[in-house]
């Protein structure tokens, strides 16, 4: 095996392992968004920050639902919040997400 082989095996490699590491990346970031629930708060966030109890009358759930559902945005860092007062106010802060709404916003709710 000529140096040039083993050089280009160790690359392909290198790429084989940033291709899954990224897959896993793709994968997380796809499933956060792959509820109902999550999707319809990202799709209110691509419009603008919205509070807790917005979300609750918007989405007709209870405050436990619907904080489990912003749980998991925040722990996947898709959106972040701001506290005013007693309020806590919830944005996007994936700007991954913000396309990815765009996109899906363009495939299934443009007519």
């Amino acid at each position: 095996m000529t140096d040039t082989t083993v050089k280009e095996q160790g690359a392909a490699s290198r790429d084989i392992d940033e291709m899954i590491t990224s897959a896993k990346e793709a994968t997380d970031f796809l499933k956060a968004l792959a509820h109902e629930g999550r999707l319809i708060i990202l799709c209110r966030l691509a419009e603008g920050e919205c509070s807790v109890t917005e979300f609750e009358e918007m989405l007709s759930a209870r405050q436990a639902a619907v904080s489990q559902q912003l749980a998991r945005l925040r722990l996947e860092g898709i959106v972040k919040t701001r506290r005013e007062g007693k309020t806590i106010y919830y944005s996007l802060a994936d700007d991954r997400a913000r396309e990815m709404i765009r996109v899906i916003y363009s495939m299934f709710c443009a007519k």
